[in-house]
């Protein structure tokens, strides 16, 4: 994904960043007084104004909800009574969820095929792709379709969760903001982001879960600026939530705590298990959504209704899929259920979800990973604690450690969902075992899928999220075709006072470097060298070996796209591009020449 762009000073170029600055000992550092420029504290107001916005937009999405889920079973949370019978309409019995989610589909159906069909799915890959390749441009028609559809899905019966919606729905307001104001692509973006870490920060009272989510996820970058605005939008979400909601955590749990060393080797083990549910959950859901593809043959907008008869046959069948399902989760965290029925429950939400997705439903997959999640780990944490009852633990800690895991599994947010799982618990003391499992869940799930449960649905789509826009005139060409000669190499052992006036009169920002038998090392920047001798002007070791650091693998036959993020992350003026077999440097790939690639091309 593309980088947050520089300040205002900063883009008008090297000249308006530097002119202020007087040389001082030990550095170069500003003349003037330090502070943000105007242009970063109008992203700081807006960031706010955001949040508040998000907040607010959450109260309304919770409400619909209930008042849906009301209207349409006759309950607060139909999951907390499984199997009642609706009293508005009692002469049905149990059997109104087969209708239901019908009447639901009829109500949302329409309203998504007319007004905004973007509302359908999941949302955050609708997210991701505005930020990535449409400049952060989300239509401000989605907040109020994806507020009432989602809310007409969830109430209805379908088992999805709140926090694509509410995500989708807070972006919308940033995007619309940022429209309103005339922001520049790059602010945007971060106004979108913005609005998804207001979003999740308010509807799950988790504000540093609302920031990582949306760094992690929607921009897909780390920078100071990016992390103060949507911490301002986290914040004053979280306060508007809070005031609404109260400040309470998602879970109530007991306290837990490692008595045995030999369990960070189950939770290991768990990490594993988890990360092939994880990758399982999201094929799984698109195999679903393929059947529904195929099987539906008539008008979109009739679709919800139809297939909202084979959804009721589930909630039927398992009416605690019902909804988002959080008393079932809650439940089998306090170890409430058989081994075998949590098995069962994690089964049927995977259908459920995936059916309520498939059949044109609007709702998130992050609750149902959760809910997955938990059913996992209490079904081992019992399994455990029967085979090695003196050394388990509780099995609760299984069922939180699940999870994070699961939807580390299925997402790839390490840090996301162990700072989630922290504040919808408020549980600190299951933060190592926590950290290990998601940790090992990632590298598993990174090793068995290429994509996550939220590209696969673009990746299906022929969308590349790292890739060029379709038809765009640059990004398409393979390196080998614009890379530049190789610039003259470094031995390892030139002298940094010689390295520093070769640099100044190479042209690049950065040169490689190869060691006595000419292998290559890496590449020494010209600021590396600078820092080096302004810090260390008579220090060992006097040579650019221990300065030189090989950046990212940039290869000819590798799409100018996928080398244009490495570029842009690399501390020079461009980077070496190696062999594709041998691994040696043959070009040099800089952003002059990826430019005239445009130029070559028209």
């Amino acid at each position: 994904m593309s980088a947050i762009p520089a300040t205002e000073d900063e883009e008008r170029g090297s000249g308006a960043a530097t002119r202020d600055r007087v040389p001082v000992p030990g550095g170069i550092r500003p003349a003037g007084p330090v502070g943000p420029p105007r242009g970063a504290w109008i992203v700081l107001v807006l960031a706010v104004i955001v949040g508040a916005g998000a907040g607010v937009g959450s109260i309304v999405f919770r409400w619909c909800i209930q008042a849906f889920t009301r209207l349409l079973s006759g309950h607060s949370d139909y999951a907390a009574s499984p199997g009642a019978a609706n009293p508005h309409v009692p002469w049905l019995g149990p059997y109104f969820v087969l209708l239901a989610p019908v009447v639901g589909g009829l109500l949302y159906g329409p309203l998504v095929n007319r007004f905004a069909k973007e509302a359908r799915g999941h949302g955050v890959p609708e997210v991701m792709l505005a930020v990535a390749q449409r400049g952060g441009r989300i239509s401000p028609k989605v907040a109020v379709v994806k507020t009432l559809a989602s809310a007409l899905t969830i109430g209805s019966g379908g088992s999805v969760g709140r926090e694509g919606p509410i995500v989708q729905i807070g972006s919308a307001l940033g995007s619309t903001l940022g429209r309103l104001t005339g922001a520049a692509e790059g602010r945007m973006k971060l106004l979108v982001a913005c609005g998804a870490a207001g979003g999740i920060a308010a509807t799950f009272n988790a504000p540093l879960a609302g920031v990582f989510f949306a760094m992690e996820l929607i921009l897909g970058t780390f920078s100071a600026e990016a992390f103060g605005a949507t911490v301002l939008a986290s914040v004053t979400a979280s306060v508007i939530g809070r005031a609404a909601f109260g400040d309470n955590a998602f879970l109530n749990l007991p306290g837990f705590h490692v008595g045995h060393l030999s369990q960070y080797g189950l939770f290991a083990l768990l990490g594993v298990v988890a990360a092939v549910v994880g990758v399982g959950f999201a094929r799984f859901l698109y195999v679903i959504e393929d059947v529904c593809d195929r099987l539906w043959r008539g008008p979109e907008w009739l679709r919800p209704a139809i297939g909202g008869l084979a959804l009721g046959l589930v909630l039927l069948a398992l009416p605690q899929m019902y909804g988002v399902g959080y008393p079932v989760l809650q439940r089998a965290t306090e170890g409430g259920y058989a081994a075998g029925f949590l098995l069962l429950l994690l089964a049927g939400k995977m259908l459920a979800t995936s059916l309520t997705i498939g059949i044109g439903g609007s709702g998130g997959v992050f609750a149902p990973s959760l809910f997955i999640g938990a059913m996992l780990g209490s079904a081992y944490g019992i399994g455990v604690h029967q085979l090695l009852p003196g050394s388990a633990g509780a099995v609760g800690a299984y069922a939180l450690v699940g999870m994070g895991a699961v939807f580390a599994g299925a997402a790839r947010a390490p840090i996301t969902a162990v700072v989630i799982l922290f504040e919808l618990t408020g549980e600190y003391s299951i933060i190592l075992p926590l950290m290990l499992a998601v940790v090992l869940a990632t590298a598993v799930s990174r090793l068995l899928s290429h994509d996550t449960v939220y590209t696969l649905k673009l990746r299906r789509r022929g969308i590349d999220l790292e890739g060029p826009v379709p038809g765009a005139p640059l990004g398409a060409q393979h390196v080998g075709t614009v890379m530049e000669p190789l610039p003259a190499p470094l031995p390892a052992t030139t002298p940094l006072a010689d390295a520093a006036g070769l640099l100044s009169r190479s042209g690049h920002g950065a040169l490689p470097v190869v060691d006595g038998a000419g292998a290559y090392v890496g590449v020494v920047t010209a600021r590396a060298v600078a820092e080096a001798l302004a810090e260390q002007p008579d220090a060992a070791p006097a040579t650019v070996a221990r300065l030189a650091e090989p950046p990212a693998a940039v290869t000819t036959d590798q799409p100018l796209a996928q080398a244009l993020h490495t570029l842009l992350a690399a501390a020079g003026g461009g980077v070496p591009v190696l062999d594709a077999e041998r691994g040696r440097p043959v070009g040099w790939l800089s952003h002059q020449g990826a430019l005239r690639a445009v130029h070559t091309t028209a």
